[in-house]
Formats: C-alpha cells, structure tokens, sequence
C-alpha cells in the first residue's frame, strides 16, 4: 500500500493481512503489552523526539491498537463512526461544547 492516503478499514485490513496469526496466537494480554510499550515511546518521542519520531511512534500506537482490535473483532470504522459519527458522545455537537472538566 504505497498511496499516502488511507482509510481506517484498509489500515485495518493491511495489519490483518500482515499479522493477524502470530497477533491472535499472542493474544489480548500479549498484544495489549505491546501496546503500553509503544505507548512508552510515544511519550519519549513527544519529549525529546524530532518530527519523525514522533509520526513513526503514531504509527506504532496505531497499529498495535489496530492489532488489539483485529484480534478481538472490532471494526474500527465502524466502531468510530458509532461513537463520533453524530458529534461529541457528551453534548452531540461537532464543535465540542462540554465543560472541560469533564471528558466527553
């Protein structure tokens, strides 16, 4: 997949195609520690890292939560779509209007 532009189900599909079964061989638990792990670099690349780093480390989030995903069953854009499609799932507005103290 060389196009800059991709959609979260073909993301979806690209990590399935890739890994789904040493991910689903590995499991929830295994998988989700790989998940805090990248979470970790993240963190670091948002402190100290350059521009890169830091997409490479998004990156890296993304796909292992895609992985989680894939090995539960969970349709990402689906799922989005549920939860975002109609705005703000605490105030319903695109323009989120709930207090900040609260998440919404």
């Amino acid at each position: 997949m060389t196009n800059s532009t991709v959609t979260f189900a073909q993301f979806q599909q690209l990590i399935r195609d890739m890994y789904h079964e040493k991910d689903a061989a590995r499991g929830v638990d295994g998988t989700f520690m790989w998940l805090m792990e990248e979470i970790g670099e993240l963190a670091a690349a948002l402190r100290d890292g350059t521009d890169q780093e830091r997409a490479a480390e998004f990156a890296d989030v993304l796909a292992w939560l895609t992985t989680i995903a894939n090995v539960v069953g969970v349709d990402l854009s689906r799922a989005v779509a549920e939860k975002y499609g109609s705005g703000c799932p605490g105030c319903g507005q695109f323009v989120c209007t709930c207090p900040d103290a609260g998440k919404p």
